[in-house]
């Protein structure tokens, strides 16, 4: 006689969320934008609107995190990044 095995389902793994941690560093990323997003793919213009930049010459201050890395990352040719700081 055959014995049936039943599947076991695996639970996907658990993150650890650390979304509202202060970054590591405590530096912070002055970005401006420098260039027109005239021209430019959608994709491009929703990263800066995500980033908080609207108009050329906007700044904003953002927390020196990997995701805010990477967000610059995709529009570096844009814009002007500093490392400040914080206290």
């Amino acid at each position: 006689m055959a014995v049936k095995t039943q599947a076991v389902k695996k639970e996907p793994a658990r993150r650890t969320a650390q979304k509202d941690a202060p970054p590591s560093s405590g530096n912070m990323l002055k970005i401006k934008l420098v260039r027109s997003l005239i021209g430019n793919p959608v994709t491009q213009r929703k990263v800066a609107k995500g980033l908080g930049l609207r108009k050329v010459n906007s700044e904003v201050i953002r927390p020196d995190r990997p995701e805010v890395r990477g967000m610059v990352r995709k529009i570096a040719h844009l814009v002007r990044v500093e490392v400040v700081e914080s206290k």
